[in-house]
């Protein structure tokens, strides 16, 4: 009987003729993370240049149409192989990228604010109750019976702490105060939590593999995001958002850094972990520049859009080429 038991299949590891449906990864969504912060970086960049406007909203229409073809991809996936989506929840790295789904809702309640208010608030409240599921749902995984090995730390554990914060940039806009301060203080103590821990990884132990490399520029998207979240609820930049917003240069600094090491390594879908942080950035400095009128944030801005754009390009034009070559969506 414990022979059968032990020669038994897998239950959650499917065999390697499955179709490429079954490989279809929940990283997909950080793609779409990646142009819905493109679509707001635009809309945040128009005051400083008027057509900017036109731009973003037609971002905000590819991004839309990019998020539903990825979204039925997965919902078929989790139909057809269930497994695969069990496993991806077990997985010490992929586990961290179902938020991602959440805050694709919450950056497109963002985005379409503007041209429709009501629909805005019913995504984002969907939006907002997943991102409080799959936070509570991540946490629990991480804190589990199940043992991690400080190899499975990346950046990419970030992305529920990111989420949290992304609640209240719309959230104290639409007057859900109460809420928005619940998700900025969570989200707060997460990333200080988990920034000592990936900061220990990173200076103590050994290098992250180079496939998940790309994540180390997540570390500017906490602060950034978190400017955003708290000058949106208090409506001003105080000495704590100013501590906010120069951390996440301080980090884009430490990103640069890295590039050298970055562009010799091979392509990956974790390669638009670059997109969304550069945005969140861009976004962080042109707000601040309304706020406090500084010229020098804006400048900054710009700089970070242009370069985002050419990122945004690069990693589209790239995620085509992998898709022809099959090099994506098959097994790890």
């Amino acid at each position: 009987m414990s022979e059968h038991i032990s020669n038994a299949p897998d239950p959650i590891t499917p065999p390697a003729e499955t179709s490429r449906l079954a490989h279809f990864p929940v990283t997909f969504f950080a793609v779409v993370m990646g142009l819905m912060g493109f679509t707001l970086a635009l809309h945040a960049g128009a005051p400083a240049m008027v057509w900017l406007a036109h731009a973003s909203s037609l971002v905000l229409l590819i991004s839309a149409a990019v998020m539903a073809v990825i979204a039925c991809f997965y919902l078929a996936k989790a139909l057809r192989y269930p497994a695969m989506v069990a496993e991806e929840w077990h997985h010490p790295v992929k586990i961290a990228f179902f938020p991602t789904i959440t805050v694709s809702l919450l950056l497109l309640a963002t985005a379409i604010f503007p041209y429709n208010a009501a629909l805005a608030e019913w995504i984002w409240l969907v939006g907002v109750v997943g991102q409080g599921v799959l936070t509570i749902a991540v946490v629990t995984g991480w804190i589990s019976h199940r043992s991690f090995q400080v190899g499975h730390l990346t950046p990419a554990w970030f992305i529920p702490a990111v989420g949290n914060v992304i609640v209240p940039v719309l959230g104290a806009r639409i007057g859900y105060i109460e809420i928005s301060w619940l998700f900025f203080s969570g989200g707060i103590i997460f990333w200080i939590v988990l920034l000592t821990l990936v900061m220990n990884r990173l200076i103590f132990h050994d290098p992250i593999v180079a496939r998940l490399f790309p994540t180390m520029v997540i570390l500017i998207a906490p602060p950034a995001v978190a400017f955003l979240a708290y000058v949106s609820m208090i409506g001003a930049v105080d000495g704590f958002a100013r501590i906010l917003l120069n951390a996440a240069y301080i980090f884009a600094a430490l990103v640069v850094v890295q590039v050298p090491k970055l562009v010799k390594l091979p392509f990956a879908l974790s390669w638009w972990a670059l997109s969304f942080p550069l945005a969140a950035l861009s976004i962080a400095s042109f707000r601040f520049s309304q706020l406090d009128g500084s010229r020098g944030h804006q400048t900054i801005g710009i700089v970070v859009l242009i370069l985002l754009a050419l990122v945004i390009a690069g990693l589209i034009w790239r995620t085509f080429l992998a898709i022809l070559r099959g090099e994506i969506c098959r097994p790890e």
